[in-house]
């Protein structure tokens, strides 16, 4: 059978995201770099609040789990312990007519996919990139940037364990920047050469792994429905024994169906005890634990939940991109969970009329205190809507004529474009409890029809 595909067509988002300023080729101005891309103002909000959601689902709710953030560059020596110096490598074949290289797995026959010329035998190439600390380039030298922010974390297992005075089972998560020299990149930010990572390793007893192996795969599936993800556009794949890496046990992908096909979005791997061995082994430092209750001591082992932020940025998107019709005509709007939206609440002043400037300022200054606020009153308020809507803004304020004369405001909910109206003084307390989850529709203090906001 055909692999399945979204209805929604990447360069949709693509433009989307350009037009709204969520994300930018990097240097465009010099005609871009392969694979590279900029987050520009609403991306960097929505990429944050996806890191915060994270942190809060994993450090913050829970007493088991202690975050950190360690260096991108590692003593090189920490990279040979992980295997990456010796084992990090793709197949690279390159065409002998157009010169362009490819992963050797990736192709399906043995002619170049972009001229049709004959291929080179493959060559293993390390994805690591290298570079030198200090003004000498040589050997003794050499540093990479990190791949993984996984490393990181092993390396100050016992940093802190005996600092965080931790018993097992306890995790550590990192959020962070990792850089890996595809061969073959594409579809928007899913695979590039520079990436966020969010990882936690969970540090076990052996003989619980499976169990919290399990556990973890479902916490982290879970998180992303909590996060508005449609059930239907979510699977677990297990890995077979023949894929799985050199220091896995077991691994499930939680994948998403993104424009492209089932894809990837987050690994929760069982990484049994390799990496805590490895790294005592290669240091000479004993990384095992003593355990108090049972009088015994071990190495423990790793389940290790491994999502990437940009993808999850990317799966946000698409899956929260929708089309309507409003007013007659074609609506695009972003349907993000309130938690994710870039821009909490747009202020819009019915016009740039001089008596509501005021008073539309006066709400604005109140409001952008508690929540990331937008302020917009350039055309119609119909237009400034669509905007928003693209923006994913889950409210926006509007303020009428009326307005100086009752001191209400009027609410405009983004999804079913429903409009009510309430006192000023009660303004901040309502978006408050509406972004926090409560139905847009249970508070009895307000009118069933707003003044002078229709969408024209």
């Amino acid at each position: 059978m055909p692999e399945e595909k979204r209805k929604v067509d990447m360069d949709k988002i693509v433009s989307l995201c350009k037009r709204r300023g969520f994300i930018f080729p990097s240097s465009e101005i010099y005609g871009g770099l392969n694979s590279c891309w900029d987050y520009g103002p609403l991306g960097v909000e929505l990429k944050r609040n996806v890191r915060d959601a994270w942190w809060r689902a994993v450090v913050q709710e829970r007493d088991d789990v202690v975050g950190i953030d360690a260096s991108i560059m590692m003593h090189p020596q920490a990279w040979v312990a992980s295997g990456h110096v010796e084992g990090f490598s793709d197949p690279l074949v390159e065409c002998k007519n157009c010169h362009l290289r490819w992963r050797a797995d990736q192709l399906s026959g043995e002619k170049c996919p972009d001229c049709d010329g004959e291929l080179t035998e493959p060559k293993m190439f390390n994805l690591m990139f290298k570079t030198f600390m200090g003004p000498v380039e040589d050997n003794a030298n050499v540093v990479y940037l990190r791949p993984e922010t996984a490393q990181g974390i092993f390396v100050n297992f016992e940093n802190v364990r005996s600092t965080m005075r931790k018993k097992l089972p306890f995790g550590i998560a990192q959020i962070g920047k990792s850089f890996r020299n595809e061969i073959t990149t594409g579809n928007f930010i899913f695979r590039t050469r520079e990436f966020e990572q969010m990882e936690i390793e969970y540090f076990v007893k052996p003989d619980t792994d499976d169990e919290w192996f399990n556990y973890w795969v479902k916490e982290r599936f879970n998180w992303y429905l909590k996060l508005g993800i449609k059930k239907e556009n979510l699977r677990l794949r297990r890995h077979g024994k023949e894929e799985l890496a050199h220091y896995a046990k077991d691994c499930y992908d939680i994948e998403y169906l993104f424009p492209m096909g089932w894809s990837e979005l987050e690994g929760v791997a069982n990484r049994g005890d390799f990496d805590l061995a490895q790294h005592a082994k290669h240091s000479g430092k004993g990384l095992d634990y003593f355990d108090e209750e049972t009088n015994e001591r071990y190495v423990p082992y790793v389940i290790e939940p491994s999502a990437g932020v940009d993808r999850s940025v990317l799966a946000f998107l698409v899956d929260s991109y929708d089309e309507d019709i409003a007013e007659g005509e074609t609506r695009v709007v972003l349907r993000l969970h309130p938690a994710l939206a870039p821009i909490k609440v747009a202020v819009l002043p019915l016009s740039r009329n001089e008596k509501l400037v005021p008073m539309a300022r006066e709400v604005y200054t109140e409001v952008h205190r508690h929540f990331m606020t937008q302020y917009d009153d350039a055309q119609s308020i119909g237009r400034r809507y669509r905007r928003q809507d693209e923006a994913g803004t889950p409210f926006c304020v509007t303020i009428d004529f009326q307005s100086l004369e009752d001191k209400q405001v009027t609410i405009r909910e983004r999804d079913g474009m429903a409009q009510i109206r309430l006192p000023l003084r009660d303004l901040v307390s309502t978006l408050q409890a509406k972004l926090s989850g409560e139905a847009f529709t249970t508070q009895p203090t307000w009118s069933a029809k707003a003044v002078g906001t229709r969408e024209d």
